[in-house]
């Protein structure tokens, strides 16, 4: 038999899915998602219809619209979601997911992600990303991925930031909200994961922030 060239041997392992659990950062904390979170995911939604663009639901016209969104997206058995609560304030303001989910593969995303004006670019947001990574990679993913729509400019800044390097667009994959999109793809490896926490950690660090709470230096090179 002629040889070919073929890919790295992989132990076969067994993935846990991403379980229903809480994660607790410095800053943040991970809730499974549920109703109990509505008032306050309700109040961050108010005045916040643009943060809905590029999703493929919302904003939602009533809180009732929008408790029954969370009452099926909660009860998502291979999809886990997580309110996303800064600890100054004790109140959830968005909400990220656990996606595609192949622990055949090692590969999962981090996805469906909903963060209204008063968490976007915040450290809490920055961190509960981070928390979500380093889950990942602990139970033994290889690949986590990040997607978006090619048009949508700041969900495409924070995948680089947040260490992923760009791997293509489909063109044309999905029809959302009546447009045609285009998805853009982005991954981080295990074996670049490392140096990805390190630089999590220092721009988590206290002295990174100034006494406004204002990031002194950039999580990422050219970021």
């Amino acid at each position: 038999m002629t040889a070919v060239p073929l890919g790295p041997i992989v132990p076969e392992v067994i993935r846990p899915l991403p379980a229903f659990e809480g994660h607790v950062g410095e800053t943040v904390a991970l809730e499974p998602l549920s109703t109990r979170h509505l008032d306050d995911l309700w109040e961050a939604a108010q005045a916040a219809d643009v943060s809905w663009a590029y999703l493929k639901y919302g904003p939602f016209p009533t809180r009732q619209d929008m408790a029954a969104h969370i009452t099926r997206i909660s009860g998502l058995e291979q999809q886990p979601f997580f309110a996303v609560i800064p600890a100054s304030s004790g109140m959830a303001g968005g909400w990220a997911s656990f996606c595609d989910i192949s622990p055949v593969d090692a590969a999962i995303e981090i996805g469906s992600i909903w963060l209204s004006p008063r968490l976007q670019r915040t450290r809490p947001a920055t961190e509960a990303i981070s928390l979500m990574m380093r889950h990942a990679f602990a139970l033994g993913y290889h690949r986590v991925a990040w997607r978006c729509n090619a048009l949508n400019a700041a969900s495409m800044r924070a995948a680089r930031r947040f260490g992923f390097t760009y791997e293509g667009t489909w063109r044309g994959d999905g029809i959302v909200k009546g447009r045609r999109r285009d998805t853009a793809w982005f991954s981080i490896m295990e074996h670049e994961w490392p140096a990805q926490h390190a630089l999590f950690k220092a721009w988590l660090d206290d002295s990174n922030f100034d006494a406004d709470g204002v990031a002194l230096k950039p999580l990422s090179p050219n970021t």
